[in-house]
């Protein structure tokens, strides 16, 4: 910056930037400062080696000389004295007020001059400072609202991808309990045909003994029971197809949701960190005036939240399928495994009643056997169950261990404590109570083996007793599925 009083043509040592707003410099416009001084030109041509400049008038009296003393009048010019410079200069000359008043101008004119240009100096630099403060604070509010943009794009990015992760494990869920009642619907093969196969076995029956008994009625309905549940299965079967490609469509409009929010979030995120230094930032004419936006904040937080929406919904009617799945594999099964048993007790009480003696000690030995069977695989089932408490007491107390080790008040007795303690004392019980009921089973495992070892020696001349009957129609039932198979467990 020069200093004060400098010429106009000075350089300053930083050039400062001009608006179309602002005056243009005094220097460079000669008009600014033509006829700003007012002069006075000759009233009467002289032929004059030069003539006056401006700031400077000419006389409008004819000059005379001064006098020589207070009390001596001015010399006519008949009387001058003698002068040896040129004459012609006398024209020239100004009074000495005329210098004194020029001079004085010349100073008011500079100030003048000088606090216009410090006002509009001063005024230059505040109207720079408050455009620079506007500037930059409208830029920082844009980066401002692109956080909070980005911010709203990664909350719904997380209520999709839970809401994805919730939906495909409901499709799994569901695709899984289709995959049971397929094996369930397969495994009804197997007792539809053993019971059809009794019917033509006991059709085998001679003279009076071809009777319409209460075995042959429980054998008809049970052929008729099966054959009902594997209706319902396949009417489920194609509930569940349909279903699941509901929850595929729902799946696939929230990813394909994701997949645009993603790319929002990676074009928002580069918008929100560059800087007036970044790299890659240019000039786009008229970008401004381009519209190409097709939602409003509203309806851009409403297409998600419909998504969303219909994937709840989806959820929830393939939750409700699936607790309808549920519901029918244990129906079906109870039914199936109570006209199994009913249809069994038809056969004992037939074998009960056309038996002698003897009979009725193979009919025993039968039931004992049966029982026998039924105690063990009670048994292997109680151990199994033992067995599988195990884990789930496991990863509740590795769970209490893991957040005894939370930091000062993170250490909360909230929910999810007080329910992993209640869960920890849950499967306490439950293994006691099932430890308990082995020890019974096995009691009454052995009593039984005793019951049949007396039973084995009884019956040791009576092997061909109600061979159609006991061998080959209670045989054949005898590999009726259990139930963890007809619910659709391997």
């Amino acid at each position: 910056m020069e200093l004060l009083g400098s010429t106009l043509t000075a350089t300053y040592a930083r050039p400062r930037p001009t608006s179309a707003n602002f005056l243009p410099a005094i220097s460079t416009m000669a008009s600014s400062y033509k006829n700003r001084f007012p002069h006075y030109t000759l009233s009467h041509s002289l032929s004059l080696p030069w003539r006056p400049s401006t700031y400077y008038k000419v006389a409008s009296t004819t000059p005379t000389l001064a006098p020589l003393s207070k009390s001596t009048p001015g010399l006519k010019p008949a009387q001058s004295l003698p002068f040896p410079a040129n004459r012609t200069a006398l024209f020239t000359r100004y009074t000495t007020d005329d210098w004194y008043k020029s001079s004085q101008n010349n100073y008011r004119e500079s100030e003048s001059s000088r606090r216009s240009a410090e006002r509009l100096r001063v005024d230059t630099s505040r109207l720079i400072q408050e455009k620079d403060q506007k500037t930059r604070k409208v830029q920082n509010d844009t980066s401002k609202d692109l956080g909070e943009r980005v911010n709203d794009i990664v909350f719904w990015k997380s209520e999709i991808n839970h809401e994805i992760d919730q939906i495909i494990g409901e499709t799994n869920a569901l695709s899984e309990v289709k995959r049971r009642l397929e094996r369930a619907l397969a495994e009804t093969e197997g007792p539809l045909q053993v019971a059809q196969e009794c019917l033509y076995h006991r059709e085998k029956r001679m003279s009076i003994d071809l009777v319409h008994d209460d075995a042959e009625k429980q054998l008809l309905q049970e052929v008729d029971t099966i054959k009902s549940c594997q209706e319902k299965m396949r009417r489920h079967l194609e509930k569940i197809t349909t279903q699941l490609a509901s929850n595929r469509s729902a799946q696939h409009e929230l990813e394909r949701d994701i997949s645009d929010k993603q790319t929002a979030y990676r074009i928002d995120d580069k918008c929100q960190n560059l800087r007036n230094t970044s790299d890659g930032i240019g000039y786009y004419r008229g970008v401004e005036r381009i519209d190409a936006c097709i939602s409003i904040p509203e309806s851009w937080a409403r297409y998600t939240d419909d998504n969303i929406l219909r994937s709840q919904t989806e959820k929830a009617a393939s939750a409700k399928v699936r607790e309808e799945v549920e519901s029918l594999l244990n129906v079906t099964s109870n039914e199936m495994w109570s006209q199994f048993n009913l249809v069994n007790v038809m056969f004992t009480n037939r074998i009960s009643e056309t038996a002698d003696a003897k009979n009725k000690l193979q009919s025993h030995l039968a039931k004992t056997l049966q029982e026998i069977f039924q105690t063990e695989m009670t048994i292997e089932a109680i151990k199994k169950a033992i067995k599988d408490k195990m884990a789930p007491l496991k990863v509740a107390q590795t769970r209490l261990d893991e957040r005894t080790r939370r930091p000062n008040v993170e250490l909360c007795r909230d929910i999810v404590q007080i329910r992993l303690v209640q869960e920890v004392q849950e499967i306490d019980d439950t293994i006691q109570a099932l430890q308990k009921r082995l020890i019974e089973a096995e009691d009454t495992l052995q009593m039984l083996v005793h019951t049949k070892a007396n039973l084995e020696h009884e019956l040791s001349i009576k092997a061909n007793s109600l061979f159609i009957d006991q061998e080959k129609c209670m045989g054949m039932r005898k590999s009726f599925p259990s139930t963890p198979r007809l619910v659709g467990y391997t």
